[in-house]
């Protein structure tokens, strides 16, 4: 593109395609069924996990986006569950499961979002062989969607929430599947990090228990775009050393041109502008954004200067199933020419036919970054991507230091999977899906003893003999969320109608449905008269505004323990680890201008207060320091605060999380230490691994931050250096020359 705007451009040419011959124990109806879909050869890379997969190897395939991951793992399964002459590769002893099912081998499918397991199963339907028995499971399955699935299946669509909630739980009437079960397939492995990856990790575990409970010892396949050290963050998943892995792509792939945008205008206005000039000149676009209220915008916008609000829509988490299927089939068919998107899309369906994708703001992580530009260049057609900075101090460095975009490997996944928070949960729900053994460490690990023991003492389990038994009369299963560690979602309720129009995080709910605030659902606003935490729900009116609304907070931390602590440079400052306890409260809203941002009021709130237990790590900064640098009083504390957003804004340049996945909190003098400090602690109870990675990579880390202080063009601080989007007190005292002083200092 021509424009001043663009920092910098790369092109990639396009590459041809390394095609073998079909594997020899692929049985003749799956491959002919295969070459009948269109599919003449296989590439390499398919077969080669093929192949491992058969020989009943746990094995992951990590090629990029388009590259036939779906037929690579689908040739072993579809051996196994779909052929008329079955091929195992390895001897199953089948006694068992054939006095359990007519089935004889069946596999499961999972995947983060139903959108994903969706668009796989239509591909299925589209390769295999005329009745193979395929079908979903998932939260809009009606009850005989579930019994076909549970009962004549031989390849289930799902996802880890299901297995979780449904099929775990309710074992015993699963048995068929899981006594039967040669593999399982875990997509988007790359999306299993932090708590929800600990989770999954946690339900994998359970799940394998089962499976051999009913005799069943099932090969694991994983697949992503955008792994690293697959092998090894992949048997942590699974509960393995490790997973052999497939990275050497041969599939063929279309020029694409990548081009680095510094907005002007601002990120919204610029990506309207280049989303609709792409639409217009005939290429359907996908937009990438940070937020819900960002995709609702940016859609609205570039439908105005299209000039037919038709062709581009808004796509996110949150709508009710009958809205998302028909934007995904308006996507398909080439109806939507455009659409605005939040990452409920980033791994959802196989959009045929894109020609480009805008990626509106860095998206947490180099894989989420390079999934998102992967929705371009479908089915051999060039692909343009415009990856455009954010107002964020790690949209700010990465557009200046365009090698880190192009050539930098993806993070590796930070995944704990002996979190304690999540593990003792989960071996409740396995004590109560069938009593907890010392024998049942194979799956869950040394500490599965003690976890157990320290429930039995806090009434959660009783023990009898050398056995762990739930005895409440409630669901274990219905006390663990794997993806937010908190209750249910907090639906929005129309006050008129009683419609549930959408659904919040409850982690999120006290910033963006308190009583006042403006939520944005389809391009319509609507006002939050009534939050109820305890009821889960909002109720809400349609408005008209000209303001958005923004949460003020109060928060309070204290240590709890100290794990860790190590000289940081040479003048006296400290970098620790440890345990420690949040304390937070809304306390207000601002109400801000639509258009310039500017702050028309505050009003106080009365909502509850809110504690958590997590991990986070600390730099210590000694007094003498401080009088070095010659900073006191409320200039240091500013100091302080300042350098804490910077860090924060960058950690997810180190590890693979964004500033939503964490928080800070920054003090002149804090009492657990007697001294300056600045925390950045994980968000998530009992933390994620993200406050580790931090830890680790501390030097590196915060001469980034020192850097981006440095090179910022603004004078007194901005928001692609300072100034945070989720400040809990609206960016007040930050001192952006004194933060410059204070890191640089401490890097001495």
């Amino acid at each position: 593109m021509d424009d001043a705007r663009v920092l910098h451009h790369h092109h990639r040419p396009a590459r041809t395609g390394e095609v073998v011959d079909w594997p020899s124990w692929l049985p003749a109806d799956v491959q002919q069924s295969i070459i009948d879909a269109g599919i003449e050869r296989p590439w390499r890379h398919q077969v080669e996990l093929a192949d491992l997969v058969h020989a009943g190897r746990h094995a992951a395939i990590c090629t990029s986006t388009a590259s036939g991951k779906t037929l690579a793992y689908l040739m072993p399964v579809m051996a196994a569950t779909a052929s008329a002459t079955p091929s195992l590769g390895v001897a199953v002893d089948s006694l068992r499961n054939r006095l359990l099912t007519r089935r004889q081998h069946t596999a499961l499918y999972l995947s983060p979002t139903k959108a994903l397991a969706h668009d796989q199963l239509r591909a299925a339907r589209a390769l295999g062989p005329k009745g193979w028995a395929v079908g979903a499971l998932d939260g809009d399955s009606d009850q005989a969607e579930r019994r076909f699935a549970r009962d004549h299946a031989g390849m289930v669509f799902t996802n880890p929430d299901m297995v979780h909630r449904s099929v775990l739980p309710q074992h015993s009437r699963w048995a068929g599947l899981l006594g039967s079960l040669r593999y399982v397939v875990v997509d988007e492995a790359h999306r299993y990090k932090g708590v929800f990856g600990a989770n999954v990790a946690q339900v994998l575990r359970r799940l394998r228990r089962l499976c051999a409970h009913y005799g069943a010892d099932p090969v694991f396949v994983l697949a992503s775009a955008t792994a690293t050290e697959a092998g090894n963050s992949g048997g942590l998943l699974v509960g393995e050393p490790f997973v052999e892995v497939v990275g050497e792509d041969a599939s063929p792939r279309p020029a694409r041109d990548v081009v680095i945008w510094q907005p002007a205008g601002g990120l919204g206005p610029d990506a309207s502008e280049v989303m609709a000039r792409l639409v217009g000149e005939g290429k359907q676009t996908i937009t990438f954004v940070g937020s819900r209220v960002q995709a609702e915008l940016i859609a609205l916008q570039a439908g105005d200067q299209v000039g037919d609000a038709g062709r581009v829509a808004s796509y996110r988490s949150g709508y009710l199933a009958g809205d998302r299927r028909g934007l995904e089939a308006a996507l398909q068919t080439g109806e939507l020419m455009g659409v605005a998107a939040t990452n409920a899309l980033e791994l959802g369906i196989d959009v045929s036919g894109m020609d480009a994708v805008v990626v509106a703001g860095f998206p947490g992580t180099m894989a989420s970054l390079w999934q998102q530009s992967g929705r371009a260049g479908r089915r051999d057609r060039d692909a343009v991507v415009v990856m455009m900075a954010g107002d964020d101090p790690r949209d700010q460095y990465l557009a200046t230091h365009p090698e880190l975009v192009l050539d930098a490997p993806v993070e590796r996944t930070v995944l704990w999977v002996d979190n304690p928070h999540v593990l003792g949960a989960h071996l409740a729900a396995a004590a109560q899906e069938k009593p907890l053994t010392s024998a049942d460490a194979r799956w869950f690990g040394d500490r599965t003893e003690t976890m157990a023991d320290m429930a039995t003492r806090q009434g959660v389990l009783r023990r009898r003999g050398g056995s762990w038994f739930w005895t409440r009369p409630d669901r274990a299963v219905d006390h663990i969320s794997l993806r937010t560690m908190g209750p249910s979602a907090v639906q929005i309720v129309e006050r008129d109608t009683g419609r549930i129009i959408g659904q919040v995080d409850p982690s999120a709910a006290d910033r963006t449905v308190h009583p006042g605030a403006v939520y944005l659902h389809q391009g319509e606003q609507w006002l939050v008269d009534e939050y109820d935490p305890e009821l889960c729900q909002a109720i809400v009116h349609r408005g008209s505004v000209t303001y958005w609304t923004q949460a003020v907070s109060v928060q309070d931390l204290q240590i709890l323990r100290q794990s860790r602590d190590e000289p940081f440079g040479t003048q006296g400052v400290r970098l620790c680890l440890g345990e420690v306890r949040l304390t937070g409260q809304v306390t207000g809203y601002l109400r801000r201008d639509e258009r310039t941002g500017a702050v028309w009021d505050q009003t106080p709130l009365e909502m509850p207060e809110n504690s958590l237990t997590t991990r986070s790590m600390w730099w210590t900064i000694p007094s003498s320091l401080v009088t070095k640098v010659g900073l006191e009083g409320l200039r240091l504390g500013a100091a302080a605060h300042a350098a804490e957003h910077t860090a924060i804004g960058l950690l997810g340049l180190f590890a693979p999380c964004d500033r939503w996945d964490i928080g800070g909190l920054s003090t002149a003098l804090h009492p657990d230490t007697g001294e300056c400090t600045i925390f950045v602690h994980d968000g998530t109870p009992g933390g994620a691994g993200f406050a580790e990675r931090g830890f680790e990579a501390a030097r590196e880390w915060l001469e980034a931050a020192r850097e981006r202080l440095d090179s910022c063009a603004c004078e007194a601080g901005c928001p692609a250096c300072v100034v945070s989007p989720k400040c809990g007190n609206g960016n007040q005292m930050l001192d952006k020359a004194a933060a410059l002083d204070l890191v640089t200092a401490m890097l001495a």
